[in-house]
């Protein structure tokens, strides 16, 4: 699969608000459990968008739908990061909230208690084929998936791209949601998808095997590129029906997993974007994923002296 580099990315997919709560050890049942919380800016779509303009994208727009309540934070959060944010404002709907639950034991998980909110109303009526004016490659977060209107969206934005010849990229986002969408369903809403990323859960349940290898094989046949990302087991690069290339892992010290995958994903795609072949992408986006999960929250550090991107 050879693209010519350059050109913006776009990013279409969710801007939430993430309420991060971490604790040690399981929940107390009942009363309380000690926990330091904070409120930060997140969501697949945005942090994705984010971390490709940390990791040197120099053009990044992020499509997404926000509630009145909370536009102007994330609309500033963005351009701070340097995405061009295109956010909708919805006159109805309050911003999404998730509430990230972080055991800081030696993994750091976490267990995400999402109110999509606005973010489930982004339809094919936000959707303009002028959006990939000068865009040289298309990410669609698989959140939009789980909603009438953001399916829509996705087959409009998959048929625009087609047409202007943009390589589009999606990730699959929820092992929990998908499983509720269905596998048959979520392959026919894919179709003609050039790089799928999948979590190893994700990989697994599309397929029906156990094994991450076999699984990321096995969707190769159905995406032309797909790129498996197993968190400290590195990440898998698929072509064709078969494994071409295993990238090792960058050792962490995890504080918070969430938008680790987020993370990897905005690095592979600002690699692509400069040329880069796609074991070379994941190399990097291992990297960022192990920068990723050092942090609380799903966003870059900001940059020294970058300028905010006017909106």
């Amino acid at each position: 699969m050879t693209v010519a580099p350059g050109g913006a990315l776009l990013v279409v997919g969710d801007v939430v608000t993430d309420v991060v709560a971490r604790h040690r050890g399981p929940l107390a049942a009942g009363t309380d459990t000690a926990a330091s919380v904070r409120r930060l800016p997140g969501g697949a779509g945005a942090n994705v968008a984010c971390w490709a303009a940390h990791e040197g994208c120099g053009d990044v727009r992020l499509l997404g739908r926000v509630g009145a309540d909370a536009s102007d934070w994330h609309e500033r959060e963005l351009a701070a990061c340097g995405v061009r944010p295109l956010l909708v404002v919805d006159a109805t709907a309050p911003t999404g909230t998730v509430i990230c639950l972080v055991d800081t034991g030696a993994a750091a998980e976490r267990t995400f208690l999402t109110d999509s909110g606005a973010s489930l109303r982004i339809g094919p009526d936000d959707w303009s084929d002028t959006l990939l004016d000068g865009v040289g490659r298309l990410h669609l977060s698989g959140y939009l998936l789980f909603s009438e209107p953001g399916r829509a969206l996705v087959s409009a934005a998959l048929a625009s791209a087609r047409a202007r010849g943009v390589q589009v990229s999606l990730d699959p986002a929820s092992a929990g949601f998908l499983a509720e969408l269905g596998v048959g369903r979520f392959l026919g809403l894919v179709e003609g998808v050039d790089v799928l990323l999948p979590s190893r859960d994700e990989a697994c349940l599309l397929t029906g095997l156990s094994d991450a290898a076999d699984a990321a094989a096995k969707l190769s046949r159905h995406v032309p590129l797909v790129v498996a990302k197993l968190g400290a087991d590195g990440a898998l690069v698929a072509r064709s029906g078969a494994v071409s290339a295993r990238v090792a892992a960058v050792a962490a010290a995890p504080r918070d997993s969430t938008g680790a995958g987020d993370a990897f994903t905005g690095a592979f795609l600002a690699a692509l974007l400069t040329g880069a072949e796609p074991e070379e992408a994941a190399a990097a986006g291992c990297r960022a994923g192990a920068r990723a999960v050092e942090r609380v929250g799903g966003r870059p550090p900001r940059a020294t002296g970058r300028r905010p991107v006017d909106g």
